[in-house]
């Protein structure tokens, strides 16, 4: 039995080093977006300063925290071998349900699911020596620390509103007295926003950073034996002045002599700082559970009593993590910010909700956020009732965005905010979290830094009236991720304690098989994602002014939706002719991503239109000529393999043989005109469209002709009304298909000028 306590401490080991690469898969959102997000320097100078930040962390890290050894449970309460389980399932649990997170690109918080995995295990176990010494529910609160649960969770709550508020009024305020025209502004304005930022990110990391390492609390006779938390809590005030003003003098001479961007300054310390704390105080979060199991174990090993009578009040006092484990622990950290493909897919989702502009929207709206949406178009009606006009027309200069050239600067390297909102971002998190951290207030750093960018976004005017209603979307999804977390980490530790303490030897070796086979299913389903993503017949805004440029930059687009049109095509009437339900539920799923992808290019159709100069305007009627054509295919695309699909899953009759047949006739014949069509546009041969339409009749007549005999047949033979119907709507819907393919063959034999070389358009685009 000995021997399954050692497979546990290997096992917590192993998912100690995993849990940290999902770790910081999820919390990298915390301290990379701001600078990722505004463009202020480049990504790999963004790496280097937050590598520096999350080693520096790890190795003052203030190590073994009481929430992992005695903050949720009582230890003294629990043998070894209760708390072993308690701290497998809690591990177990941690790593599974924070890769799901990290595949999904939702930012959540490893201190609340540790926390309430801690809680949920812990409560399993007790409720179980309960029920075997025939006590009552009453009696947890004797093995719980109920009290630390509830500050918890109005921590949460508390973060999430004031965060939110505070982002919004000081993005307000700066962008009111700096405008989008920042870096035209007087030296001491931006010497005082640089004073006033550095010396708030400054104290942070004094506070969090520093301050709540062991090193902290270790008395010093230079600081009058006390210690060095005490000390700055102490001068505090004296700190912060003399900060200011010590900054705010080098703000100015930097921005006067140095002819340097103070805010690109603030967004590099700020990134550090909050790195620095990230690894610095959450580092508990992935390995406070081993090391505290380790400990346990080697207290037991040593003490020759049995699991069962070996008490673990020992893990009340306090115990210093070794140095070396902190060292590996940053390596591994470290490794996992430069490597992790996760990391950015959870990155994306927070700039994508901040970004300026509109675009692809990735969450759906709900009731909520129309509701919430409405609540704020009220409420700024109502305000613009009360401020003069002179005040609202003064502001609103003051928000008015600069005029992008899209031609010259290409949308896809645009920053999605500027960096008065990245360093705000910074600013206002890092004052936050130093406030609650001296006020020895629970809170998230995800939560914080999350809920600032929101509100900065709101209060920058990022969330316009096209796009509003989608974001308030993104935010109350990733909210009540938050809160999923709480319940479904109390629900599975809980679960698998009571599995573990059922059958331990055997339960153990199965649990770790289960989490490997998740582990490994999430990683290939987020490789084959992120695969789709940068596939390469995705679809491309164009960004021409001129007819030919257009014909050129949207050939690859459509050489794109007529391969992929050709597939789904075909994948139709594959699944129709073997009833493969399957292929055809991905039938469904590949043109709605085929028809999201035209209609996205639509929704640029403003942008292209705005940014044209008065000789180009023929461009753009080409441009959406060119476009309604795409989305009369996808149409026809997608009904077709709609019908396919529901004819299948009804159950209904197979169609007959003679149908199938001119069905794959219709098909191979669409088959040469696709490819046909492809070639043409892939090797930009546009000369060869000519040809392909003048085949036009020739399918026609086919597909006319198999409606005629499908006419016949229902009158002598056909007798199932379904299968009649979807070989009619299949037909119909095809020369429908045929139709739109010629209508935009024809568009660009009648605008294609010869005499223009492609190489030569293509220079001129550069």
């Amino acid at each position: 039995m000995d021997n399954i306590y050692l497979l546990m401490i290997v096992a917590l080991a192993v998912l100690a080093i995993a849990d940290l690469v999902v770790g910081v898969s999820n919390d990298a959102v915390n301290f990379l977006n701001s600078a990722i997000g505004s463009k202020a320097i480049s990504f790999k100078t963004i790496m280097i300063v937050a590598s520096i930040g999350v080693a520096l962390g790890a190795v003052f890290s203030s190590g073994m925290m009481e929430v992992a050894r005695s903050g949720i449970f009582n230890p003294h309460e629990f043998m070894f071998n209760e708390i072993m389980i308690i701290f497998m399932a809690v591990m177990i649990t941690d790593i599974l349900l924070l890769d799901f997170f990290n595949t999904v690109g939702m930012p959540t918080s490893t201190t609340v699911s540790i926390v309430f995995e801690l809680l949920g295990a812990s409560v399993a176990m007790a409720l179980i020596k309960i029920g075997h010494n025939g006590g009552t529910f009453s009696d947890v609160v004797n093995y719980i620390n109920t009290s630390k649960a509830t500050e918890i969770i109005f921590g949460i709550l508390l973060s999430v509103v004031i965060a939110f508020s505070v982002g919004a009024m000081v993005q307000w305020v700066s962008r009111l007295l700096l405008s989008y025209n920042y870096e035209k502004q007087a030296n001491w304005v931006g010497a005082i926003f640089g004073g006033i930022a550095i010396t708030s990110i400054t104290y942070f990391i004094f506070m969090k950073g520093i301050g709540g390492t062991s090193y902290a609390k270790e008395s010093y006779d230079i600081i009058g034996g006390s210690t060095i938390k005490e000390f700055l809590s102490k001068q505090a005030p004296l700190i912060i002045f003399v900060s200011l003003i010590f900054w705010s003098l080098l703000s100015y001479a930097l921005i006067a002599f140095a002819k340097q961007s103070i805010y690109k300054i603030v967004i590099i310390i700020g990134t550090f700082a909050l790195a620095l704390a990230f690894s610095g105080n959450d580092l508990v979060n992935f390995i406070g559970v081993p090391i505290a199991g380790w400990q346990s174990y080697t207290a037991w090993a040593g003490s020759g009593v049995s699991p069962e009578a070996f008490s673990m009040g020992f893990l009340a006092d306090k115990v210093p993590t070794p140095t070396f484990l902190l060292v590996v622990a940053g390596f591994v950290m470290v490794a996992t910010l430069w490597f992790s493909k996760k990391a950015k897919t959870v990155t994306e989702t927070e700039i994508n909700l901040s970004r300026e502009g509109d675009g692809k929207e990735r969450f759906q709206p709900n009731f909520l956020s129309r509701g919430f949406v409405r609540l704020a178009v009220g409420a700024s009606e109502m305000l613009s009732y009360i401020l003069p006009q002179t005040w609202q027309a003064k502001i609103d200069k003051q928000f008015e965005k600069p005029v992008i050239n899209l031609v010259k600067s290409k949308t896809h390297e645009l920053p999605a905010f500027d960096m008065v909102r990245a360093a705000v971002n910074l600013m206002v998190a890092a004052i936050l979290i130093s406030l609650a951290t001296s006020m020895k207030l629970p809170l998230s750093t995800t939560y914080v830094t999350f809920m600032v960018a929101m509100g900065s976004s709101l209060a920058d005017r990022a969330w316009g009236a096209e796009s509003a209603v989608y974001r308030v979307a993104g935010v109350l999804n990733v909210i009540g991720g938050w809160f999923f977390t709480a319940i479904i980490a109390f629900v599975a530790a809980a679960i698998i304690a009571y599995l573990l303490n059922w059958n331990v030897a055997a339960m153990v070796p199965v649990l770790l098989l289960v989490a490997i086979l998740l582990l490994v299913r999430n990683y290939i389903a987020h490789r084959e994602k992120s695969k789709e993503a940068k596939a390469e017949d995705s679809l491309t805004k164009a960004e021409s002014s001129s007819i030919q440029g257009v014909i050129i930059e949207s050939a690859k687009n459509i050489a794109s939706v007529i391969k992929r049109g050709n597939k789904v095509y075909t994948n139709s009437i594959n699944g129709l002719a073997k009833q493969d339900l399957q292929l055809l539920k991905k039938n469904k799923k590949q043109i709605v991503k085929l028809s999201s992808e035209v209609d996205e290019l639509r929704d640029n159709i403003f942008y292209f239109i705005k940014n044209l100069d008065d000789s180009s305007v023929g461009a753009s009627n080409f441009y959406i000529h060119i476009l309604s054509y795409l989305q009369d295919m996808t149409q026809s695309l997608e009904y077709i393999s709609n019908v396919s699909y529901k004819h299948v899953n009804n159950n209904h009759k197979k169609l007959k043989f003679n149908q199938i047949k001119e069905l794959k006739e219709v098909d191979e014949r669409f088959e040469v005109l696709f490819n046909n069509t492809r070639n043409a546009f892939e090797t930009q041969s546009f000369e060869e469209i000519g040809i392909i339409l003048g085949r036009k009749t020739e399918i026609t007549s086919l597909v006319t002709n198999k409606i005629q005999k499908q006419v016949e047949r229902t009158r002598t033979e056909e007798s199932s009304p379904k299968n009649t119907t979807l070989y009619f709507s299949i037909l119909l819907e095809t020369k429908d298909l045929l139709n739109a393919t010629m209508n935009l063959l024809e568009e660009y034999h009648n605008a294609h000028d010869a005499k223009v070389a492609p190489a030569r358009i293509n220079k001129d685009q550069e």
